[in-house]
């Protein structure tokens, strides 16, 4: 009998071959090679086990974020940026074709959000977590106090998810940056914003 590695890996493999909209829960089980009934002897549902795919075994920037908060004072807050951005594209990257499907049908969509509301994830506990990483920044005087970290926090991850749009849905001759640049040059000019001044 498959466990729940061995499920999450093969629901991993459906996502990316069907997208969203197409991983059934007899298509994972299919893939997993067991009965639809033994997926839920490990998940409480499809929405769940789906969610678990996309927190656990995509690039790691989702465990990056949630434990960003407890980095601050350590390292440089601009190396912590830059180590985030590079992992929010490439998070981004990879999640984007996957909820697609699912942004684009009622039902889907629907349900998809019924059950971030119930498991408590989705898009906004990055922004969160990055936005409760400045605020600590902010208490050891490392970042200006007097900014908004929420609007900081969704700007730059908004940021990173166009980029990462961008290189989805244009030839890369039409990117107008490439990633390195916008990751250096992007936290730089975030930083002129964030570093410690003379409070008013």
């Amino acid at each position: 009998m498959p466990m729940r590695d061995d499920l999450l890996a093969a629901a991993e493999r459906v996502i990316r071959r069907e997208g969203l909209g197409g991983a059934t829960t007899r298509a994972i089980a299919t893939e997993a090679g067991c009965s639809e009934g033994t997926l839920y002897n490990h998940f409480e549902d499809k929405q769940d086990l789906i969610a678990e795919v996309m927190t656990t075994r995509l690039p790691a920037f989702i465990q990056y974020a949630v434990d960003l908060p407890g980095r601050a004072g350590t390292g440089s807050v601009r190396g912590n940026l830059t180590e985030l951005a590079e992992l929010a594209i490439a998070f981004f990257r990879e999640i984007a074709p996957m909820v697609a499907s699912t942004l684009g049908d009622p039902d889907l969509r629907a349900r998809h959000l019924k059950s971030l509301a119930e498991h408590g994830r989705g898009p906004h506990r990055p922004i969160l977590a990055v936005a409760e990483y400045l605020q600590a920044e902010q208490r050891l005087g490392r970042v200006r106090k007097r900014i908004d970290t929420t609007a900081v926090a969704t700007l730059f991850l908004g940021g990173c998810f166009q980029y990462a749009f961008l290189t989805l849905g244009l030839p890369p001759e039409l990117v107008p940056i490439d990633q390195d640049q916008l990751v250096r040059g992007g936290v730089r000019a975030l930083l002129v914003g964030l570093e410690p001044q003379l409070e008013e």
